[in-house]
């Protein structure tokens, strides 16, 4: 039986790095790490459920879809490898909250400075939809997080069913909304408060997938203002 608590983000993804409550999730991701594509085909896939990373001490934390199935899948680390790592990666090193731009595999010496990175669903979906069901099923893991990420102060958001999940999860976990409007739209930010203590904001942004910045509709300078949004809550808080 799985815990619905954890005591420390290191015994939480060790558990995570094991589930298979999503029977058609795990088909997939264990089929994709299998096959393969060409370009990786020399690649011993992870092909498990994606941890979170980054610091246990973090102010800011972002919240992804999923993990892509060669991407994350691949190298068991999110947003690594892929395009819209690429993107996450650069806007992160620019603001400060990366120690390089690029992120390739586990051991590329890449650190995040007061940052943490997480997902809604840990294992790659095919189309990248992962179902209600199995984003109810992965939701526990992402309600320990934020309650063991005591210092966090932004969240950022990548993605209308990002932005949704964490909104129903801050709810759940006692936050309540004292600003802001609840409707998708990029840069929009929300102020969350729990027991009258420091606010929380949340910033939602466009998710950096292929056909977002391929089509422009996510262009750098957008991505950009998102992370300099976030440095600014920061500063002001600091």
């Amino acid at each position: 039986m799985l815990k619905l608590k954890f005591n420390s983000l290191k015994e939480l993804n060790k558990v995570l790095i094991d589930c298979r409550r999503c029977p058609r999730l795990v088909r997939w991701r264990e089929k994709i790490a299998r096959e393969k594509v060409p370009r990786f085909k020399d690649w011993n896939y992870w092909g498990r459920p994606v941890p979170g990373f980054g610091s246990k001490e973090a102010e800011l934390l972002i919240i992804g879809l999923a993990p892509a199935a060669h991407g994350g899948n691949r190298t068991g680390r999110m947003f690594t490898g892929d395009r819209s790592g690429d993107w996450l990666y650069r806007a992160l090193y620019k603001f400060g909250f990366a120690n390089q731009p690029v992120s390739i595999s586990k051991n590329d010496g890449l650190k995040l400075n007061n940052c943490y990175i997480t997902a809604i669903v840990r294992c790659a979906p095919p189309e990248n939809k992962p179902t209600s069901k199995e984003i109810s099923n992965c939701n526990f893991y992402l309600k320990n997080e934020i309650e063991l990420l005591k210092n966090i102060k932004v969240i950022i958001t990548l993605g209308e069913l990002a932005f949704k999940t964490t909104i129903k999860t801050l709810n759940e976990l006692g936050f309540e909304k004292i600003d802001g409007n609840l409707k998708f739209s990029h840069s929009n930010v929300v102020t969350f408060s729990k027991n009258d203590k420091e606010n929380l904001k949340l910033i939602c942004s466009y998710h950096p997938s292929q056909r977002n910045t391929f089509t422009g509709k996510l262009t750098e300078k957008m991505f950009d203002e998102i992370f300099s949004t976030a440095r600014k809550f920061l500063s002001d808080v600091g």
